[in-house]
């Protein structure tokens, strides 16, 4: 024989014992309930107590008020208190009830609220965030996003430790990339959410137009992405992270006449070099090293067991040029004398050619190869 299901719990918080009482005659017949007196006690018993479905709380109550526990509840790192439906109770304070609304409650009553009323706003509470759960669990049984269509972590997971079986078997390798923006938060205030996604969408389709076919392509966590690579060593990976960071950093996106000041960061891991044993692990080293090239200032790689590239070094000639036609000139100016000597051969030769006097010094001018020489002292 089946033992029937609990119903819900309801955790009703307010510093009236009338007005629980009521409540709780209202929902008795179809939900199990938990009264407290105030906002610090409710806390403690949603942390202890995982049985709660729902909170009904008075938005006036003693040691901490209604929207101090709703903020305590919406920041929780918890996903079952995070998410908790909380039906407040408004009253008469019209600011409170404006900050209830900011700090995510999910409905409201009033204290003069029927019996059929509480109970449909209870229902619908819940129903929703049954919903939101099953919602995401099936986001997370996916292997596609459906929004982006990118492969999802969970695939992108199993697809790594795929990889680094067929590698331990073949005495081969697996490298792992994680990229993003610098500065995300940054980029949605100050030009809107849907800039960033138009972004991350043309960061995407540059990934999947320049990765091989046997690597994927999947999200990581937020707007970063990751790509597994079969078979890869670690240096080719950071090879491949810095020409997309230099290209991302001269590339001319504008907004509304704007140009966008971009860059992006790359964290590499790579098994064997990494030493790790699952590709869990492999992912988060990877992911971790994203995070600390960001933290360093972004526009940077860093891989594995690799110290990340000196951002004060001479750029490429090749870069330099991008740099220039960005924008970023300051970037090249502190390099001119060694981009000088290195492009002085060229310049040698369309001189000798063409005649156009790129070459031509004022008396007492140094040439390029030539460091200038420093003045004697003026005697007093």
């Amino acid at each position: 024989m089946e033992t029937p299901a609990q119903p819900p719990r309801i955790l009703i918080v307010d510093e009236s014992r009338i007005a629980r009482a009521m409540l709780v005659k209202y929902i008795r017949e179809r939900y199990d309930t938990r009264e407290e007196t105030d906002g610090e006690s409710a806390w403690q018993v949603l942390v202890l107590d995982h049985s709660i479905s729902l909170v009904i709380c008075s938005l006036s109550l003693p040691v901490l008020d209604g929207n101090g526990l709703l903020m305590r509840v919406r920041s929780s790192r918890l996903a079952r208190l995070c998410t908790m439906p909380m039906l407040m109770i408004s009253g008469d304070d019209d600011t409170a009830l404006a900050m209830a609304k900011a700090n995510g409650a999910s409905d409201f009553i009033s204290r003069r609220a029927g019996g059929s009323e509480v109970l449909a706003r209870i229902d619908s509470l819940l129903k929703l965030a049954q919903a939101q759960i099953q919602l995401k669990e099936n986001l997370e049984q996916n292997v596609q996003n459906p929004e982006s269509g990118l492969f999802t972590r969970k695939y992108i997971e199993a697809q790594a430790a795929q990889a680094m079986s067929h590698a331990k078997r073949h005495d081969s390798e697996v490298s792992a990339m994680v990229m993003g923006f610098d500065n995300v938060s940054i980029l949605r205030e100050e030009h809107g959410v849907e800039v960033v996604k138009e972004l991350q969408q043309r960061l995407t389709s540059m990934l999947a137009s320049k990765i091989r076919k046997e690597d994927s392509l999947g999200h990581f966590a937020g707007s970063q992405l990751i790509v597994i690579s079969p078979g890869t060593p670690g240096p080719a990976c950071e090879s491949f992270g810095t020409r997309l960071r230099e290209a991302i950093h001269v590339a001319n996106i504008a907004v509304h006449g704007e140009r966008l000041k971009l860059s992006v960061s790359v964290g590499i891991s790579n098994s064997p070099s990494d030493g790790v044993i699952s590709a869990r692990a492999l992912i988060e080293l990877a992911g971790l090293r994203l995070k600390e090239a960001q933290q360093q200032g972004g526009n940077r790689v860093i891989a594995c067991n690799v110290r990340p590239a000196d951002p004060l070094a001479t750029p490429r000639l090749d870069l330099a040029i991008a740099l220039i036609k960005a924008g970023h000139e300051s970037e090249v100016i502190p390099h001119l004398a060694a981009l000088g000597r290195e492009i002085l051969p060229l310049l040698e030769l369309i001189e000798r050619d063409r005649k156009y006097g790129l070459l031509a010094m004022e008396d007492g001018d140094a040439p390029l190869d030539e460091p200038p020489q420093e003045e004697d002292a003026v005697p007093e």
